[in-house]
């Protein structure tokens, strides 16, 4: 039998010693198809030299392929239940180090200083909770870690719409968010199959490049967001209406906004998704003045 966690037969022999049942809360889906894990570990490009941050790491199924290749890595887990499990089932790994936290409340700055000082690459990979993927991926990108890059799994839905382009239904906020920080890459889709439990949906997984500095230069970068998520409030409204509703004491501006969107040469009854991350910051930089 094989040795490696991610066999169908092991992750139950697993479940079972400990009397595991899953949390549907906690967005519980475990790979049990151990090609799949190696080719998301292969799409990472990891080194003997790369620090890897993990989130959710279960019953250490990636964990495992990570840690056969990386300098180290660190995996935050939220289930208690699971801590006594990765203990056993990542023994014989001496490279890694499971942190019982939610990630979203862990201060990331400082793993990284104190546990890859010593990495030449820090990387992100893994399988993510579907319910908590967004807030995640922004947390990630917002806090400015010095990462190469993010390789996860999510939601094929997700990835598509952090990977789509305007004019098309999964473009908005988060592609824009996601494009600001990287480029972005749907590098493989991964059938519902695979899991255990069968979640409903297939999944997909994204591999993020970090740019060595954003897409675009913007004024503020906190505004270019305001200005990004009120475009997009009402995806069949126009973006002169969604800007005066959305942006604080819009409509007071009306006039502004329109003047604005005329001096950038945007037509105010375009929609939010058809406006390219170039066009949205060529908007807020201009926008900018009247609302600081």
């Amino acid at each position: 039998m094989s040795k490696e966690i991610a066999t169908p037969m092991k992750t139950k022999e697993i479940l079972q010693k400990y009397g595991f049942s899953f949390k549907k809360s906690l967005g519980q889906n475990f790979l049990i198809d151990v090609n799949i894990l190696h080719r998301i570990v292969e799409r990472a490009n990891i080194t003997n030299e790369t620090g890897v941050i993990e989130i959710g790491p279960g019953i250490g199924a990636l964990t495992e392929q990570l840690a056969k290749k990386a300098k180290k890595v660190v995996a935050f887990e939220i289930d208690g239940r699971l801590i006594p499990i990765l203990d056993e089932t990542l023994a014989q790994y001496e490279n890694v180090w499971i942190i019982h936290q939610d990630v979203l409340k862990a201060d990331l700055q400082e793993i990284v200083h104190k546990y890859f000082k010593d990495c030449k690459e820090i990387m992100v990979v893994a399988n993510l909770p579907y319910y908590v993927t967004t807030p995640i991926m922004m947390k990630l990108l917002e806090e400015k870690l010095p990462l190469k890059g993010i390789v996860v799994m999510l939601q094929k839905e997700v990835a598509e719409r952090m990977s789509a382009n305007p004019s098309t239904k999964d473009y908005g906020s988060l592609t824009i968010a996601v494009q600001y920080y990287t480029d972005a890459k749907i590098v493989m889709t991964v059938p519902k199959t695979v899991f255990v439990p069968q979640p409903n949906v297939d999944s997909a997984v994204i591999r993020l490049q970090l740019r060595n500095k954003p897409l675009i230069q913007v004024e503020n970068e906190s505004f270019f967001f305001q200005v990004v998520r009120a475009s997009f409030a009402q995806r069949r409204k126009t973006l002169l209406n969604n800007l005066q509703n959305n942006l604080p004491n819009g409509k007071n501006r009306k006039q502004q906004i329109i003047e604005t969107l005329e001096d950038v040469g945007i037509d105010p009854k375009r929609r939010g998704e058809s406006l390219t991350i170039q066009e949205f910051a060529l908007l807020s930089n201009a926008l900018y003045k009247y609302f600081q």
